[in-house]
């Protein structure tokens, strides 16, 4: 399928687009959805989706190929700046000329076309097709009879092969539209175009399929080349007999809108209030000679209201001669064109004319016949118009020109200078050309906000889901945390229970055994009563018993009760010394107590228990009579050393502290000091992420 973009991008499929005044723009792939890139001013680029399927807005994307949220956003505010700038649609009403259909058939795959002799070869840089619309009782205005499939032809000579400029088809989404279709003839030359449809639509009226359009234009540069040319059609066409729908209508340059700018103050038509004379005229000075070649004159605009008050050709005559001469007084006056009105259907909103090139300074247009009108008032014919455009090269030269009559004009709410200051009743005149590929623009503009419109939505939709998901998911996370901290506290304060009764047990055997003794001692001073030496042996030897008793029971009672369970791990392994090895010689030894104190509690009990495990071992086994002990926490490790000078070990370690070790998570060896005793050393190191266990 060959397609091909316009000046405002109606339509585009891959090719690039081409702009007398911006940068050429290429289509391409975002997703599934094709778009086309254009700049719609130098150093300004706009975005628009082909007429075409899979249309889609056009939006930039990140690195993970996202469509970027506050692209979409901006690109809808360029929309709407855009469409703020942009001539609106205004279907006119009344009466008048609608344009050339074809007969009505049955079935949509016809081939039928029309073909317009432009005359001498032209670069072509436009072709505009205008639809005929019709009202819809449900969606409003909208197009009737436009082919749902075709091509455009474009050649010279005799030749009728000619070029295809662009090709459609129904997958190209060019309906529903009430906007003029503009496609790009790239300049080529051409002395003839040709639309040629393959697949028709339907009718509203009758439900038959037919070929219509409402005006075809052809613009070489501003000229519409196609305007007044002869139209050529099948063999089998039938003539039209309905009003309105003449073969010629289809290049008459009556358009089905009315000019309606974005911008612009409205200016009121100017129109004759008292008697005219014999052939009134209007006479404008354009200051100095130009080359005219065309001639626009914009009705008296209808009223407002709906219904209107009066018919669309008020003030316009019946006959009206445009003259043109170099002299003021118009002694070398030749005649321009001759304008007909003999029924509604002559005349339009814009009535277009061209002639041949004739340099004039001053124009005047003669009323030769005025147009009674019995309806509007009773009077004599009114003479007037909402502007007068005179064209040199493309250019109108008559604005802001004076105006004089040769009648009198005494009303000051429709001056004459209101037929030169390019204004109508909705805003500013604008370029036939221009306004047309406006309507285009916006066409294509309206149909694409929508769909950023949609996509923003969607993202905002699934902003607000991932919202309230993420809330979710950070309720759960700070649930999950509470429950942690509450389970690693039941565990702490479990394991800080067991610990303590751990404790209380072997305080409690300690405790047991020191009794048991004072009442071994107690049972043989009451049978040594007759020996006074030994009982006082055993008074003393009872006395010594006891007083360690009640220290261990004192220690047992803090060390159980304490908030915080070896807060102070040194100050409790010197109570441990002292109490366990109380009549034996004793040296201890810390260093890194800062360290120390970053151990859990856990940690700290264990350790705390396997020293007094060690000493007990000297206490029960060695027979040792003096202990030392070096604890040294640096760089993440503790060490725990304990040695003494009793009988020594022959290199095993006690199974005691193997499994004091192994609940401590530490490595413990044994072998002789240097005293020929024991030597205990237990090794513990620091783990996750440079805390200590």
């Amino acid at each position: 399928m060959v397609r091909r973009a316009s000046a405002y991008p109606v339509f585009t499929g891959g090719h690039r687009v081409t702009r007398p005044d911006a940068v050429a723009g290429t289509a391409r792939l975002v997703g599934r959805r094709r778009i086309a890139v254009v700049n719609a001013r130098p150093g300004q680029t706009i975005f628009l989706p082909p007429a075409g399927r899979g249309r889609g807005p056009i939006v930039r994307r990140d690195a993970a190929g996202s469509v970027l949220r506050a692209a979409l956003e901006q690109r809808r505010l360029e929309i709407d700046g855009q469409l703020a700038q942009l001539a609106n649609y205004n279907p006119g009403g009344g009466v008048g000329a609608i344009g050339s259909r074809s007969r009505g058939y049955e079935t949509a795959d016809q081939n039928e076309w029309i073909e317009i002799e432009l005359g001498a070869a032209v670069p072509l840089d436009q072709v505009v097709l205008v639809p005929a619309i019709r009202r819809d009782g449900i969606n409003g205005f909208q197009a009737d009879g436009f082919p749902q499939a075709f091509r455009v032809r474009a050649g010279t000579g005799g030749d009728r092969t000619g070029k295809v400029v662009a090709e459609f088809s129904a997958r190209d989404g060019l309906l529903p539209r009430i906007a003029p279709l503009v496609i790009p003839g790239h300049g080529v030359q051409a002395s003839w175009i040709r639309i040629e449809a393959t697949v028709l639509s339907r009718r509203e009226i009758d439900a038959k399929f037919v070929f219509q359009f409402s005006e075809i234009l052809a613009f070489s540069g501003e000229e519409n080349v196609a305007l007044h040319r002869p139209v050529r059609y099948p063999g089998n066409h039938q003539r039209s007999s309905v009003p309105g729908w003449t073969d010629s209508a289809v290049v008459d340059g009556f358009l089905p809108y009315l000019m309606v700018a974005a911008s612009g103050q409205k200016s009121v038509a100017y129109l004759s209030s008292g008697e005219l004379g014999d052939q009134p005229a209007l006479t404008i000075d354009l200051g100095a000679s130009y080359p005219l070649s065309r001639l626009h004159l914009h009705a008296v605009d209808q009223s407002d209201t709906v219904p209107q008050a009066f018919a669309g050709d008020i003030g316009i005559p019946r006959v009206l001669r445009l003259e043109g001469a170099n002299a003021a007084d118009f002694s070398d006056a030749r005649g321009l064109v001759e304008l007909h009105h003999d029924t509604l259907y002559d005349v339009g909103p814009i009535v277009v004319r061209t002639f041949p090139v004739a340099p004039c300074r001053y124009v005047r247009l003669v009323a030769v016949k005025l147009n009674p009108d019995p309806f509007y008032w009773s009077g004599p014919p009114r003479l007037g118009f909402a502007e007068i455009e005179l064209f040199s090269q493309g250019r109108n030269i008559a604005l802001h020109r004076p105006v004089a009559a040769n009648f009198k004009t005494e009303d000051p709410v429709r001056p004459l200078s209101s037929l030169t200051d390019g204004r109508n009743f909705y805003g500013t005149i604008l370029p036939i050309r221009t306004w047309l590929n406006q309507l285009a623009l916006r066409h294509e503009l309206e149909r694409e906000r929508p769909l950023v419109s949609a996509e923003l939505n969607q993202r905002y939709v699934r902003q607000k889901a991932n919202v309230t998901r993420l809330a979710g998911l950070a309720a759960a996370l700070a649930c999950g945390v509470v429950v942690i901290v509450v389970v690693n506290r039941i565990r702490q304060q479990r394991a800080i229970e067991q610990t303590r009764k751990r404790i209380a047990a072997d305080l409690h055997d300690e405790l047991g055994a020191d009794l048991h003794a004072l009442g071994l001692l107690s049972d043989l001073a009451q049978n040594a009563h007759a020996e006074p030496a030994r009982l006082g042996d055993l008074l003393r030897r009872v006395r010594t018993l006891t007083e360690r008793t009640g220290k261990a029971a004192r220690h047992c009672t803090n060390l159980l009760e304490a908030g915080d369970l070896h807060g102070d791990l040194v100050n409790d392994m010197r109570h441990a010394s002292n109490r366990i090895l109380a009549d034996l010689e004793h040296q201890i030894e810390f260093e890194g107590q800062d360290e120390l104190r970053q151990l859990s509690p856990r940690k700290r009990i264990d350790l705390l228990l396997f020293y007094q495990e060690s000493l007990i071992n000297i206490i029960r086994h060695s027979g040792a009579t003096r202990v030392e002990t070096r604890l040294a926490a640096a760089n993440g490790q503790i060490n725990l050393t304990v040695t003494d000078n009793g009988r020594g070990l022959a290199g095993q370690v006690p199974a005691s502290l193997k499994r004091r070790a192994r609940l401590l998570g530490a490595e413990v060896e044994a072998g002789p000091s240097e005293t020929k005793g024991a030597r205990f050393v237990l090794r513990l190191r620091r783990r996750w992420f440079g805390i200590l266990p």
